[in-house]
């Protein structure tokens, strides 16, 4: 493992598939690793609103036999009243690892450059690699063999679809990616998703039909149309994603046995339907379970626990 976890091209393909089965057995035998992170402390740094990630990294800490500190965009005021650099040099001499839920990437790429210890990326506005290894686990779970999928994404080719990407090239998932005509998810995103998935069996589909993307699916993934720091952007977005949504028609041009996923929260009737997030089919709080066990997992790896 490198020092910190920043992007899911981190991970090589075996540390991917390690990290993967390190979550599956830690959510299967939990108090194996009660004092895997005993006596360490995470220091938690929030420039964003956050259910899943505050709970599940402090949690996570806790159920390790670590500790976890909470700062809010108030306490530190990150960028304003100190930089990134000396937020770094400060924390490393106080906690053994850092969190950090940001707007721009070039923060946690910073902090990580400056910091001795850990830096773990709970999400920027280019990576969220957290929430895809805890898909992948939930992906695992429920349809088996990575290499035999294919999983589609409908919607804002975003922050979430960069790091699904890069891990369905490391998990040799074939992947399909519907979004509307300029919204598509970064090009060096692809670029790095289709040079690391050359040797598993990657396939990558970018495309402006949602139909055609989701034909033959085994999990179905959207995410919300207007992110945080997007709100402006708001209703702009919802006549442009419309089409877009993930809805019981849509869904019937999946394979039967298919799968809903959403990284929640989720707005519900604009990128997907009550009937859907609702449906038996529906996986989404499986995902935010996993959260909690991917996380432990990135957590040992990273900061030294033993189990």
């Amino acid at each position: 493992m490198t020092k910190d976890f920043l992007s899911i091209r981190d991970l090589s393909v075996y540390e991917f598939g390690q990290m993967l089965d390190t979550a599956a057995a830690v959510k299967k035998r939990p108090a194996k690793y009660r004092n895997a992170l005993k006596d360490k402390i995470l220091a938690m740094i929030f420039q964003k609103q956050s259910l899943r990630t505050r709970m599940t990294f402090e949690a996570g800490m806790l159920r390790l036999g670590g500790e976890a500190i909470y700062l809010a965009p108030s306490d530190i005021s990150l960028g304003s009243r100190e930089g990134a650099y000396d937020i770094a040099k400060n924390l490393e001499r106080w906690v053994d690892g850092i969190m950090i839920r940001t707007f721009g990437h070039q923060i946690a790429v910073d902090m990580a450059a400056a910091a001795r210890i850990p830096v773990i990326n709970a999400l920027t506005d280019m990576s969220h690699p957290c929430q895809a290894m805890a898909d992948f686990q939930t992906l695992r779970e429920h349809k088996g063999a990575l290499s035999n999928l294919k999983l589609t994404y409908v919607g804002d080719g975003n922050n979430v679809c960069h790091s699904l990407m890069l891990a369905a090239a490391r998990g040799g998932t074939k992947m399909a990616v519907a979004t509307p005509p300029g919204y598509e998810p970064r090009r060096e995103y692809v670029a790095w998703a289709r040079e690391d998935g050359r040797s598993t069996g990657f396939a990558l589909t970018l495309t402006n039909s949602p139909a055609e993307a989701v034909a033959g699916a085994d999990a179905v993934y959207t995410d919300v149309w207007a992110s945080m720091g997007q709100e402006s952007e708001k209703e702009a977005r919802a006549r442009i994603f419309a089409p877009f949504q993930v809805n019981e028609k849509l869904m019937a041009h999946a394979n039967k046995d298919a799968i809903f996923m959403h990284c929640l929260p989720a707005h519900r009737g604009d990128e997907v339907t009550n009937e859907v997030i609702d449906a038996p089919y529906s996986v989404v709080y499986d995902q935010a379970e996993n959260r909690l066990h991917a996380q432990k997992a990135i957590l040992i790896a990273l900061m030294g626990g033993k189990d």
